[in-house]
């Protein structure tokens, strides 16, 4: 081979890219010396594992990485714990605070509780968390705390991804079993309502044993409980609650000055107007027309003791058959959840209690109308000048709230509790208005703020609702004396006057509602969950006004 020809380029089959220069020694290896880019460096000293370590993976910690001292940098393998909070807590509280996370941050559910592998049909579940929903939507609860009970019930059954939703007239609830597989969702109408605070307390029981992993109780027996809910009568009998309405009736006339004639006299108007309201009701007719008719008798009682001279306070006959028809319990819950963000509800409330109220205004504006006419002399500052009488007056708002609670349908262990709390709340608002000559829309909303918050650590004691320990217990702040003044100076053709005591009276509802719910918000705020981190509770606003 000539010099020429040993300088022609060679064939790709005799020289590669592959090919080590000349001069760099070829690694002769009895393996393929082929690598990839993964390769470690020659020179960089790695650990060699032990041979019984299995081999790793992208998605197992480091070596050095320990699960109880888990350093900073990594996110521990069950999650950041937002919430812990213990079955020692109140399932109200427990449940609020899940509500108001998103659903990826609430915390594992509870042990599933069911009969077999497979579990309770999820229909069923859905089913049963609607009926006792309808149950505690119609006595009269606030959305949130529906809302809560709703969770609670799937929740207890492993349905953790549901979202419940509660308007004034409709239940629904939808439950997503994955990301890839399509929600169930059911819905029921809410199309009776009525006050049984009994029943109520009977639901929250149900809720608390299903939420309770130790109770263990079958979707059988939680249907069983809830069908004898439904059979079970009313605590009190008809006549018992028409007494306790006359009762109440005198009880708020002595409030305001009245005497033992116009107690039995406020008395009766309130018994005559109870039973024409029940026959109405048995006739089909709205409740529009019952308010409006059991408002009339009371008045009419006012009115026909004025025109037969006869030396009492009429006004304050009025005035004591008014504080048995005024809706407090509808307000109350209409502004508990306009507060808490459930505003399509709040309205569609506070609606329904504008309507009692005008229905009310017809009925006491009709009789007054003809008093006027036929020259009955109904001067309000008869009332407004009473003497005060401390031991009498807190004697009556005892005897008021009593009362009340019995017409709620209250169980009997809680008829005691409220009544106190009736009277620990007029006595501040008299000492405050009377003594301290402060405002009376202040010393209402003070009054009913103690009434809230005492409703509510009661019923954080005894793991129920907080309704049977508020709502009688305001029944003796109402506004009953400013309604009255407000229809009369109507009916005297004065109508700015008129107006004005009517707003007075609506400052005043206003002021108990929301005493009564910033006390209950003021003993969640500070009494401490167990098991819970400072600042877990979300707030109940959905926005912030933009």
């Amino acid at each position: 081979m000539t010099e020429s020809e040993d300088r022609k380029p060679q064939s790709d089959e005799a020289r590669s890219a592959f090919t080590a220069p000349p001069g760099v020694e070829a690694a002769v290896d009895g393996e393929s010396s082929t690598t990839s880019e993964f390769a470690v460096p020659r020179g960089l000293d790695v650990t060699t594992p032990a041979a019984d370590e299995s081999e790793g993976s992208a998605f197992s910690p480091p070596s050095t990485y320990s699960a109880r001292q888990a350093p900073p940098a990594f996110t521990p393998p069950t999650g950041i714990p937002l919430v812990s909070l213990t079955k020692d807590v109140p399932w109200q509280d427990r449940m609020r605070t899940m509500l108001r996370m998103p659903v990826t941050e609430r915390p594992a559910p509870e042990p599933v509780q069911k009969q077999d592998d497979s579990g309770p049909a999820v229909p069923r579940v859905l089913d049963l968390t609607l009926r006792i929903g309808e149950l505690l939507l119609a006595g009269g609860e606030g959305a949130e705390d529906v809302e809560a009970a709703m969770f609670a019930v799937c929740r207890s059954y492993g349905l953790d991804r549901c979202e419940p939703t509660v308007t004034f007239t409709l239940l629904s609830i939808s439950y997503q079993p994955s990301l890839v597989d399509d929600p169930v969702t059911a819905s029921r109408t809410v199309r009776r309502r009525g006050t049984d605070y009994t029943r109520l307390a009977a639901v929250f029981r149900l809720v608390q044993d299903l939420s309770d992993p130790e109770t263990a109780l079958s979707l059988e027996d939680a249907y069983r409980r809830l069908a004898e809910m439904r059979r079970n009568r009313h605590p009190y009998p008809g006549w018992v609650l028409t007494g306790a309405g006359g009762l109440l009736a005198g009880a708020a006339s002595v409030l305001v000055g009245g005497d033992v004639v116009v107690f039995f006299a406020a008395a009766l108007g309130a018994m005559l107007g109870d039973r024409l309201a029940w026959l109405c009701a048995g006739r089909g007719l709205p409740e529009f027309y019952q308010f409006t008719v059991a408002a009339m008798p009371p008045a009419a009682i006012g009115v026909a003791l004025t025109v037969a001279d006869v030396d009492v306070k009429a006004s304050a006959v009025i005035t004591g058959g008014l504080f048995a028809l005024l809706p407090g319990r509808a307000l109350v819950a209409g502004v508990q959840d306009g507060l808490t963000g459930f505003y399509i509800t709040a309205a569609a409330r506070l609606l329904e209690v504008m309507y009692f109220f005008v229905g009310i205004v017809a009925g006491v504006l009709t009789v007054l109308y003809f008093g006027v006419k036929f020259d009955a002399q109904l001067n309000p500052d008869v009332a407004l000048g009473n003497s005060h009488r401390p031991l009498w007056q807190i004697g009556a708002s005892v005897l008021l709230s009593l009362t009340f609670a019995v017409l709620l349908q209250q169980e009997r262990s809680t008829v005691l509790l409220v009544s106190l709390n009736g009277g620990v709340a007029w006595s501040v608002y008299g000492a405050m208005h009377y003594v301290a000559g402060i405002s009376p829309v202040a010393s209402t909303a003070v009054a009913a703020g103690l009434v809230g918050l005492f409703g509510q650590l009661l019923s954080r004691y005894r793991f129920a609702s907080a309704l049977p320990y508020t709502t009688a217990a305001i029944g003796p702040l109402l506004p009953g004396s400013a309604t009255y003044f407000g229809l009369l100076a109507i009916a005297q053709n004065e109508v700015d006057k008129g107006l004005v005591s009517l707003a007075t009276a609506a400052s005043l509802a206003m002021a108990i509602a929301i005493g009564v719910n910033l006390g209950s918000e003021i003993s969640r705020l500070f009494l401490r969950v167990p098991g819970a981190s400072a600042g877990a509770r979300r707030a109940a606003k959905r926005t912030r006004g933009f």
